[in-house]
């Protein structure tokens, strides 16, 4: 299966969008995170956690813009990698959220964690109806 048919929606802010825009976008869209883009390219990726740690590091959140907090340069993944290589590319990477692109590097949506676990699940619900269904023996508990 391909990334793409895991990649959820994505919002996206510019990199000049002020901390408390890209707060109250997370709480309006109900999101943790936000890519931040520019023609259409993800260049960095501002999270919750981000907002909330620079309200510790910083005195002044009203001059801080997403280029001030983001994590620049995103680890990426492209549409057509497999969704094998989604968990793969999270550790390499150590991110629970990553964008994915097309072949011109241009943005298309966002794969995370929750939808690698998600897929898994699925996965194996079906593992499960084979073994149920092949296994003469086998009664699950209900």
């Amino acid at each position: 299966m391909p990334v793409k048919n895991l990649a959820v929606g994505v919002v996206t802010a510019s990199a000049d969008a002020s901390v408390k825009d890209l707060a109250r976008t997370m709480l309006d869209e109900e999101l943790g995170d936000l890519v931040i883009a520019e023609d259409d390219k993800p260049v960095g990726i501002v999270t919750d956690r981000d907002i909330a740690l620079a309200v510790a590091r910083y005195d002044d959140l009203s001059e801080l813009t997403a280029e001030d907090i983001m994590t620049p340069d995103p680890v990426t993944i492209q549409e057509d990698a497999t969704a094998v290589d989604l968990p793969a590319t999270m550790a390499d990477g150590r991110v629970r959220r990553i964008p994915v692109v097309d072949d011109d590097g241009r943005l298309v949506g966002i794969a995370t964690l929750d939808d690698v676990v998600a897929t898994a699940g699925e996965m194996l619900d079906d593992v499960a109806a084979v073994i149920e269904s092949q296994s003469r023996e086998f009664e699950p508990n209900e």
